[in-house]
C-alpha cells in the first residue's frame, strides 16, 4: 500500500478574515488599479462568459498588465505576461491560495480536488496520487490505451474508403471509456452516459452565471451531476478496501487503499473527491486538446504529413501500437501538441486569492485580492510568439523553448499546481495520432472554421466536422 503523511492544517488560510472567502474586499482597498466595473450587479460577467478573450486583449491593451474588473460578484485583478505567470504559478513566497482562487468557481463541484487545497495539504496529497503516474502503471495505462484507441479509430471508418463525423462527442466517449480502464480498472456499464453527462453539467456549471443551485439552472445539474458521481467513487471505494487479492495496477486501488503514516486509510470522502477531479481532469481536457490538435492538422495538411511519416517510421506500419518505449521517438508529434495546447489552450485562465499584499509592475495589490493570470492571452504575445495565430510547432525546437521565457507556455499550469497528470496527457495523445494518422487523413471542409466555447474548457460549438479518408 502507499503511504502519505496526514495533511496539517493550512495555517496560512486559518488566519484569514473569514469574508475572504466570499470575495469582499473593500472597493476602496483596489481603488489605484486602473479597470471597469461594468453593468450595476452584473459588472462584465456576461461580456467575459461570451468572448473571453476579446475582452481580455481590450483590458490589456487599455490598461496595462495590471487591470481589475468586476464580474460574478466581486473585483478580480487581472496580471497579465510570462512573468506574471511565473510570479503566481512559482508562488516563491507561498502567497497566492489555489483553494480560495478556485473556491467561488469549483467548490460546490470538485471541492478537494487537488487544485482546491494548499500547501502542505496539497502536497501529501499530490504524493499520494503520484503512484499512479510512475513508470510501472504508466507502461499498464498505455497497453490500455493502444488496445481501446485501436479499436475505436478503427471503427470510426467503418469500413469505408471516406467516413464523416463530428470529433468532439466521439472523441469525449473514448476518452472517458480510457479512464475508466486506466484509472479505475473497469469499464463503464450501462451508467457510462450518466456518468459522462455528469461531468459535462459540472463543468459548465463551473461558469453558470447563476451561483445557486435553484431550479432549472446550469448550477443545479452541476450538483446534481457530483451527487450522482459521489455514490458511485464511494461505492467503489469500498469496494477495492473489502476486496481481497492482489491489489489492481489501476489509480483508483492504489489510491483508495493508501494509508497515512500511522495505518489509517484516507477518508472515504476525500478518495471520492479526488477521483471526480481527476477524472474529469482526464477526460474533459484531453478532448478538449485532442480536438484542438486534430483540427489544427487538418486545417494544416503539410504538417499532418510529416507526423504521419514520423509515426508510421516509429511504429513500422497502419494501426500498429506506439509502446511506451517509443513515446520519446515521435519529436515532431509531441511539438504539434505543444504548439495546439499554445494557440487553444484547455484552460484558458487560472484565478488564485493573494493571501499577503505583493508589488507586481508597480503596483501594490492587496491581501486578500483576487487575482488571475492569462494563459490565452501570454500565448497569443507577439513578443514571444512572431506570427501569433500561426501553426508552427517548430516553436518548440530545443533552441527556440530555451531562448523564450519559461513561463510564456503554461498550458499545464506551474510551480507547485503543476498538471500531475501531462505525461499521461502527451501519451494518449500520441497514441491517438499514432492510430488516427498512420490509417487515415483528416480532412475538413475548405473555409470551415467552426466557434469555439471558450469557457470553461474550449470546445468547438458544432462538434467539429471532420472527413476520415482511409489511406
Amino acid at each position: 500500500m502507499a503511504s502519505v503523511a496526514a495533511p496539517t492544517q493550512d495555517a496560512l488560510a486559518a488566519t484569514r478574515p473569514e469574508h475572504w472567502s466570499q470575495g469582499l474586499l473593500d472597493d476602496d482597498a483596489l481603488a489605484h488599479i486602473p479597470g471597469e466595473a461594468g453593468m450595476p450587479f452584473f459588472g462584465h460577467t456576461f461580456t467575459q462568459l461570451r468572448d473571453p478573450h476579446t475582452f481580455a486583449r481590450r483590458m490589456y491593451e487599455t490598461y496595462g498588465p495590471v487591470y481589475k474588473v468586476r464580474s460574478f460578484g466581486r473585483w478580480n485583478v487581472a496580471l497579465m505576461g510570462a512573468d506574471a505567470n511565473e510570479l503566481m504559478l512559482f508562488d516563491r513566497g507561498k502567497i497566492f491560495s489555489s483553494k480560495q482562487g478556485w473556491g467561488p468557481v469549483l467548490d460546490k463541484l470538485f471541492p478537494r480536488g487537488l487544485m482546491l487545497i494548499d500547501f502542505d495539504h496539497h502536497r501529501v496529497d499530490r504524493r499520494a496520487l503520484s503512484i499512479a503516474f510512475k513508470p510501472g502503471p504508466m507502461r499498464h495505462y498505455a497497453d490500455a490505451l493502444n488496445r481501446g484507441i485501436s479499436k475505436q479509430v478503427e471503427a470510426w471508418g467503418e469500413g469505408a474508403a471516406e467516413t464523416d463525423m463530428r470529433f468532439y462527442p466521439a472523441i469525449k466517449q473514448l476518452t472517458l471509456d480510457l479512464a475508466a480502464e486506466s484509472f479505475i480498472g473497469l469499464p463503464f456499464g450501462p451508467e457510462a452516459d450518466r456518468i459522462n453527462q455528469a461531468f459535462v453539467d459540472m463543468v459548465q456549471a463551473s461558469v453558470a452565471p447563476i451561483r445557486k443551485p435553484l431550479p432549472f439552472t446550469k448550477m443545479k445539474r452541476g450538483v446534481d451531476g457530483r451527487a450522482y458521481l459521489v455514490d458511485f467513487f464511494t461505492a467503489e471505494t469500498l469496494k477495492r478496501r473489502g476486496a481481497d487479492g492482489e491489489m489492481g495496477q489501476d489509480m483508483f486501488s492504489q489510491f483508495a487503499t493508501a494509508t497515512r503514516e500511522d495505518g489509517t486509510l484516507l477518508p472515504v470522502d476525500e478518495v471520492v473527491d479526488h477521483m471526480n477531479f481527476l477524472m474529469m481532469a482526464a477526460h474533459d481536457t484531453i478532448t478538449s486538446s485532442a480536438t484542438s490538435l486534430v483540427y489544427l492538422l487538418a486545417k494544416n495538411p503539410e504538417w499532418q504529413e510529416k507526423l504521419r511519416a514520423e509515426l508510421m517510421a516509429t511504429v513500422g506500419g497502419e494501426g500498429r501500437d506506439l509502446t511506451y518505449d517509443d513515446l520519446g521517438k515521435v519529436e515532431l508529434t509531441e511539438m504539434a501538441f505543444k504548439e495546439a495546447l499554445r494557440l487553444i489552450p484547455p484552460v484558458p485562465s487560472t484565478p488564485r486569492r493573494a493571501l499577503e499584499s505583493f508589488e507586481f509592475k508597480g503596483y501594490t495589490i492587496p491581501a486578500g485580492a483576487n487575482v488571475g493570470i492569462n494563459a490565452h492571452l501570454v500565448h497569443h504575445l507577439e513578443e514571444h510568439w512572431p506570427d501569433p495565430t500561426k501553426f508552427d510547432p517548430m516553436r518548440f525546437t530545443p533552441e527556440l523553448v530555451r531562448a523564450r521565457h519559461k513561463y510564456a507556455w503554461v498550458p499545464f499550469g506551474g510551480g507547485a499546481h503543476m498538471c500531475l497528470g501531462l505525461h499521461f496527457a502527451y501519451m494518449q495523445t500520441k497514441v491517438l495520432m499514432a492510430h488516427m494518422l498512420t490509417r487515415y487523413r483528416v480532412e475538413v471542409a475548405d473555409g470551415y472554421d467552426p466557434a469555439w466555447q471558450a469557457w470553461p474548457i474550449p470546445q468547438p460549438k458544432d462538434g467539429m466536422q471532420i472527413r476520415l479518408v482511409r489511406l
